[in-house]
């Protein structure tokens, strides 16, 4: 066999196994930075969670705790502000955030909705 071909299959067996040490360290720290970016989102999502429900138990909270409804699902909490004394005064769709956090889509909605005053009572009863 020539020696010339046996030098051009070395030369692409080297350059083979180079590429694929070079991806391997490229994804293996690329995937690295993801699982640590993934921890970080759920490490804060919990502490959201949980901030949303110790949130009112804290000394500078604007609201009773007994005026409270939580929902969870669009808006954390309906306040029913004065309820619990007997004089209620407004109702209020309270959506409770930590650090720089932001509305998400569902939540810009119904805020939205709300201050359009897009809002309805209503009383359903299931007569069989």
């Amino acid at each position: 066999m020539n020696p010339d071909l046996w030098l051009i299959i070395v030369w692409i067996i080297i350059w083979i196994i180079v590429w694929y040490l070079v991806a391997k360290v490229y994804f293996m720290f690329t995937i690295k930075r993801q699982r640590s970016d993934a921890v970080t989102r759920s490490r804060n999502v919990v502490l959201g969670h949980v901030h949303e429900k110790i949130a009112p138990l804290l000394p500078n909270f604007p609201y009773s705790y007994k005026d409270l409804v939580f929902l969870w699902k669009g808006v954390d909490y309906l306040v029913l502000d004065g309820l619990s004394k007997g004089n209620l005064s407004q109702i209020v769709f309270l959506e409770i955030k930590s650090g720089v956090s932001s509305l998400n889509r569902n939540e810009q909605m119904v805020k939205n909705c709300v201050n359009q005053k897009r809002v309805l009572y209503e009383v359903w009863r299931n007569e069989n």
